[in-house]
């Protein structure tokens, strides 16, 4: 399993930190301190990389700039990791194609549970080779290529995460927590909103126009993934 992370922090202080906590639990970390140095190690370590904790403000290319241009090459996990704890920022960086969201000052054990989360799904993911089906809805596990009636989705790691998940099991409903568990992780410190959120950035992108609905709200359990049925929202 990959075991390479790439740090992207400008304060010295907590850069060592950080990087001395996850050598100790036996990652290979890469350092950064601005936006460029991280775009150049990214690009020479991407293959190897499990993930980047990035931070967002940072000299010479701020964060967001750098997790817009990783999000054109890859889907890469990264954890956005900022003082910046507005309501806004965090769903920012999530829509800019963030996979997580941590907020300064933090307990490192906090941020080793959201790492984890990360290595159980890429070790899942990499035993994958196979083809969903659901209606005019694709997704390829190999290509990571969602499409529907032909067109191409381009998602989120988190929102690709969700979704596969409701196509390994289609017209199933699950709740919240059952959502949190198996798609975050059971060491997930979130808010359990945070479901709702990425139901709604599924739905505008792969519901719209004409085509019938997929994803269904079962008032007062979950949500569920299956054809249209007219008795659900």
């Amino acid at each position: 399993m990959k075991n390479k992370i790439l740090l992207v922090e400008d304060e010295e202080g907590l850069a060592s930190y950080v990087a001395k906590e996850l050598t100790f639990e036996d990652f290979d970390v890469l350092t950064a301190a601005d936006g460029e140095a991280a775009w150049e190690i990214y690009q020479e370590e991407k293959d190897d990389l499990l993930l980047v904790l990035l931070d967002w403000m940072l000299p010479k290319m701020d964060g967001m700039q750098v997790l817009r241009r990783i999000r054109k090459h890859d889907n890469l996990p990264v954890i956005m990791m900022t003082a910046r704890d507005y309501l806004g920022d965090k769903v920012t960086g999530l829509d800019t194609g963030a996979d997580d969201y941590i907020t300064k000052p933090f307990e490192i054990e906090e941020l080793l549970a959201r790492i984890r989360v990360i290595q159980r799904r890429t070790a899942h993911q990499s035993g994958l080779d196979q083809t969903y089906h659901l209606q005019d809805l694709t997704l390829v596990t190999k290509t990571r290529q969602v499409d529907r009636g032909g067109q191409t989705i381009q998602l989120t790691q988190r929102e690709y995460d969700l979704l596969l998940f409701l196509l390994q099991h289609p017209g199933q409903v699950f709740t919240r927590d059952e959502l949190l568990d198996n798609v975050w992780g059971v060491d997930f410190l979130g808010q359990q909103n945070v479901v709702d959120v990425y139901i709604g950035y599924l739905r505008n992108k792969i519901d719209v126009g004409d085509a019938p609905h997929l994803f269904h709200t079962i008032r007062g359990v979950g949500y569920s993934l299956k054809e249209e049925d007219d008795n659900d929202g």
